[in-house]
């Protein structure tokens, strides 16, 4: 079955973290690469977070740049790209911003999480709930991106728990890591990669780019 175009992107210290265990987040690229990730984006279907990055960040996940988005439009394309999320509970915060700015959303779940997600009143005209069965499959999440959403390139932007199983299910094109020059050090903040079986072998390296302080490296 075809799937989407697979993105990860991430930025990460010198030492492999997302971020530190401060009461903020850890801004780890600047301005330049703002700006880039937001043209990425723009160029995309769909973006997608896990409901760690949700809780923790409460993101908008949106096309800031009003020509990418007249852009989009120009070309018969949403303003926003679809916004997805991922949570076998279901527990999530209807007043989070996620829900409420951009465009469509979709967020895919168990069917008891869907129950959950329909009786907090996430589910609306532009919140689809997609259940996957008794327990999350990210095959048959992108199967259905793919052939329901028509989402032909997809953005994963997170978390760390996110981008590990994807990589290990081998369900990856690309990787676009941006290395920031710092050192976060402390064994209880999150880091972008955890544990297990990957795939065997080099990844190719396409670009790398300097972006103010930060490297962009796309493999």
């Amino acid at each position: 079955m075809p799937l989407p175009y697979v993105l990860l992107s991430a930025a990460v210290s010198l030492d492999g973290y997302l971020d530190d265990t401060g009461p903020d987040r850890l801004l780890l690229s600047g301005p330049a690469d703002f700006d880039r990730v937001d043209e990425v984006r723009a160029s995309v279907d769909a973006i997608l977070v896990g409901a760690g990055t949700l809780r923790a960040d409460n993101p908008r996940l949106l096309v800031n740049s009003t020509e990418r988005r007249a852009a989009r439009a120009a070309a018969g394309r949403p303003e926003y790209p679809l916004k997805v999320t991922v949570s076998a509970s279901g527990e999530l915060d209807p007043g989070a911003r996620f829900w409420h700015t951009g465009g469509a959303k979709a967020v895919y779940t168990t069917d008891e999480g869907a129950r959950r997600l329909r009786a907090s009143g996430v589910a609306s005209e532009d919140v689809q709930v997609v259940a996957l069965g008794a327990e999350l499959d990210w095959r048959g999440l992108l199967e259905h991106l793919h052939d329901v959403l028509g989402v032909r390139r997809l953005m994963v932007e997170g978390g760390g728990t996110i981008h590990t199983q994807l990589l290990q299910l081998q369900l990856v094109d690309e990787v676009q890591l941006v290395l920031a020059p710092l050192f976060v050090g402390d064994p209880a903040a999150p880091r972008l990669f955890g544990p297990g079986r990957y795939q065997g072998g080099r990844l190719r390296l396409v670009e790398t780019r300097a972006i103010e302080d930060v490297v962009l490296m796309r493999y």
